[in-house]
C-alpha cells in the first residue's frame, strides 16, 4: 500500500510539473542579420510576422554569436547553442558529441527531454551528433547548406546578366526535392503542432530554417516584392575590403565578382530581402498553428538567427568577420508574463537561449553550461546598449566590445581597429590615428585578454600588438 501511495505522489508531481512547464518554440534562421526586420527599422524589407513577434514579446536589440573556428561559422554557432559551452570550449568538444555526449544524454534537446519535454526538430542541423538519437521526432534534416550549381557564384557580372533565376528550380538548391525548403520546414512545424496538442507532455520544438543562406532562392513574387534599383546599398559599400584578414576569397566572398559593384550588392540584397520574406510566411503558418491548436498562451517563443552576414558591407558578403552585421543577429522572445513591444539594450549572447529555456523548464542547468539565462535580464528597464562582448574568427580575427567601443584585432598583419559604436553604428570609422584612441584601445586589448581566459581562446595576440600589450 506503501508503495502504491508513493507512485501515485510521484506521478500526480509528475503531472502537476508538466501543467506548469511552458511549451517552449525555437524558430532559428541560418545567415539573418539584425537589420533584416521591419519592425526594428528596416522601412526596405517586408517581415510581417516577425512584425508580429516583435510587437508581441521582448526583443534583445544587441544579441551576437561569439565567432567561430573554420569557414562555417553556424557549425561552430550551433555547437555552441547545443551544448551551451563557449566557442572555443565547445570547438574542444566538437568531435565527441556523438560518441560522448549524446550517450550520456547532454545536448540541449535530450536536457529538455529527461524534464519530460516531448522534442521536436526539422530542418538545419550541422552538428556533429544525429539528430534523429537526439530528439523524440526529427524530419527532414538539412546539412549545411542547399546544393547548388556554378551559376549561383560570381553574379550578376553586368545589367545584362540573368543566368540565375532565384525561382529557377532546374538550379535545385532549396527546390531540390520538388519543395521549397522553408516551405517543407513550415508543414512540419504545423504538423508538429498537431501532434503535440494531442500530448499531455509540455513540447520543445527546434526548428531551424536554412533560409536565407545562399543560394537565395524564393518564388518570383516574393523577389518582385524588391525591385533592385530601389535596394539601398549599405553605407559601408566598398569594391574590396582593403586588409587581408583570411576570409577575403572564401567560397562565401565568391557569389559577387571582384570589385565589388552597387548593382552587384543590390541583387544580391534583393534575394536576401526575398527569401527572408519567403521565410517570414512559413513562420506565420507555424505560429498561426500555434494558436489554432490553443497552445499558444503557454508558449515561450524565442526567434533568432545563427550569426548574420556581410552581403555588401564594407566589401564582404559572408559572416566570417568581426562586423557587427555579421556577429549581430535578431532575437526576441515571446510568451506568458513578457512584455509586449519592449526592446533591451544589454549584449547577450544568442546561445543564451539555451540555458534560459531549461530554467523555464524547472530543469537544473549544469556545471558545463557556461552561457546564461535570459530571466533575469527580461525584467531590466533599459534600453541603453550595454555589457562586453567577446569575438573571433579562426587564428586572423578577434574582437572584444565595451560600452560603445570596439577594438577588432587582425593578429596575422598587425593591424588593429578602433569604432565607437554609438557615433558609428556602421563602422565606416576607424578611430586609431585620432588623439587619445592609444589608450582607448590599450584598455580594451586588455579588456579582450580577460575574455579571452573566459572563453578559452589560446591564441598568443600579445606578440603581434606589443604597443597595446605594454601596461
Amino acid at each position: 500500500m506503501r508503495y502504491f501511495t508513493i507512485c501515485l505522489v510521484l506521478i500526480c508531481s509528475s503531472i502537476s510539473r508538466a501543467s506548469e512547464q511552458p511549451n517552449l518554440l525555437f524558430l532559428f534562421a541560418d545567415d539573418q542579420a539584425y537589420h533584416t526586420i521591419h519592425a526594428m527599422g528596416n522601412e526596405e524589407i517586408r517581415t510581417p510576422n516577425l512584425d508580429r513577434l516583435v510587437k508581441r514579446g521582448t526583443t534583445f536589440t544587441h544579441a551576437y554569436n561569439q565567432g567561430g573556428w573554420n569557414g562555417a561559422v553556424c557549425t561552430a554557432s550551433r555547437t555552441m547553442l547545443n551544448t551551451g559551452l563557449y566557442l572555443w570550449h565547445a570547438h574542444a568538444v566538437d568531435t565527441k558529441l556523438k560518441n560522448e555526449w549524446v550517450p550520456q544524454k547532454k545536448l540541449w534537446a535530450q536536457q529538455l527531454a529527461a524534464a519530460g519535454y516531448q522534442t521536436f526538430f526539422s530542418g538545419k542541423w550541422h552538428v556533429k551528433a544525429e539528430a534523429e538519437t537526439v530528439f523524440e521526432v526529427a524530419r527532414n534534416v538539412r546539412g549545411g547548406m542547399p546544393n547548388q550549381t556554378d551559376a549561383g557564384y560570381n553574379r550578376p557580372t553586368s545589367r545584362d546578366d540573368d543566368t540565375w533565376k532565384p525561382w529557377d528550380t532546374s538550379f535545385e538548391g532549396f527546390w531540390k526535392g520538388g519543395k521549397h525548403w522553408s516551405e517543407v520546414l513550415g508543414d512540419d512545424g504545423v504538423d508538429y503542432m498537431n501532434i503535440a496538442s494531442k500530448d499531455d507532455r509540455p513540447f520543445f520544438m527546434y526548428l531551424a530554417f536554412n533560409a536565407p543562406h545562399d543560394p537565395r532562392q524564393s518564388p518570383k513574387e516574393f523577389v518582385d516584392l524588391y525591385p533592385v534599383d530601389d535596394i539601398t546599398v549599405p553605407a559601408s559599400f566598398l569594391p574590396e575590403y582593403p586588409y587581408n584578414i583570411g576570409s577575403n576569397k572564401i567560397r562565401d566572398e565568391k557569389l559577387a565578382p571582384f570589385p565589388r559593384t552597387h548593382y552587384a550588392v543590390q541583387v544580391n540584397r534583393q534575394e536576401y530581402y526575398a527569401i527572408i520574406t519567403h521565410m517570414d510566411q512559413q513562420i506565420g503558418r507555424i505560429l498561426d498553428a500555434l494558436e489554432e491548436t490553443g497552445q499558444a498562451d503557454n508558449t515561450w517563443i524565442f526567434l533568432t538567427a545563427d550569426h548574420g552576414l556581410g552581403c555588401g558591407n564594407h566589401g564582404l558578403l559572408g559572416k566570417q568577420n568581426m562586423f557587427d552585421h555579421s556577429m549581430r543577429v535578431p532575437f526576441t522572445v515571446a510568451g506568458p508574463g513578457v512584455d509586449a513591444g519592449r526592446r533591451i539594450g544589454t549584449r547577450i549572447y544568442l546561445q543564451d537561449v539555451m540555458a534560459t529555456t531549461l530554467e523555464l523548464a524547472g530543469a537544473a542547468i549544469p556545471d558545463y553550461v557556461e552561457f546564461q539565462s535570459l530571466l533575469p535580464a527580461l525584467k531590466e528597464d533599459s534600453k541603453d546598449v550595454a555589457g562586453t562582448i567577446y569575438g573571433a574568427y579562426t587564428q586572423t580575427q578577434r574582437s572584444v566590445t565595451v560600452g560603445h567601443e570596439k577594438l577588432m584585432l587582425y593578429p596575422k598583419i598587425n593591424v588593429s581597429l578602433l569604432f565607437d559604436l554609438k557615433d558609428d553604428p556602421e563602422e565606416i570609422r576607424d578611430l586609431s590615428s585620432r588623439d587619445g584612441s592609444h589608450a582607448r584601445k590599450k584598455a580594451l586589448f586588455h579588456e579582450f585578454l580577460a575574455q579571452q581566459k573566459v572563453v578559452g581562446d589560446t591564441l598568443d595576440v600579445t606578440a603581434a600588438f606589443p604597443e597595446l600589450a605594454a601596461k
